[in-house]
């Protein structure tokens, strides 16, 4: 578990496979909470009223992205996440509510709702269900 109060980093073998934010995460700045190498960006903002992010666009830059990674809003609800490893091997488990918000980095991972639950997903596409997921 991490250091930082109110985020979890899920960690097999010094490896992070997910990051949790948690709803009641706080804090008076920016933070960002993946190495910028992620094709998921995690981070946080907490600005005053009357703050002003300039206008922007975001270049057309070539990435290669070799790895899904995915983030969930738990926008209501109670939901138990299972994580596994790259060889399909369970290691730890949270359950997560509303408000939270969870990027999946690595490895493998299934769901059990304990509630009646909504979830938003973010991921990179474009999407190939036949090449892009393996059930297990």
């Amino acid at each position: 578990m991490s250091k930082i109060p109110n985020i979890n980093f899920i960690n097999y073998n010094s490896t992070t496979y997910a990051i949790i934010l948690r709803s009641d995460y706080k804090s008076n700045d920016i933070a960002f909470f993946t190495p910028k190498n992620y094709s998921q960006q995690l981070g946080y903002m907490n600005r005053k009223k009357g703050y002003v992010i300039p206008p922007h666009i975001h270049k057309i830059t070539k990435r290669e992205i070799l790895l899904t990674q995915e983030t969930l809003f738990i926008k209501s609800g109670k939901v138990k996440v299972n994580f596994y490893t790259e060889d399909k091997i369970f290691f730890d488990s949270l359950v997560l509510s509303a408000g939270d918000v969870l990027l999946l980095a690595r490895g493998g991972h299934g769901f059990e709702m304990l509630e009646d639950t909504e979830i938003i997903e973010v991921k990179q596409g474009p999407y190939n269900d036949d090449m892009d997921k393996e059930r297990f």
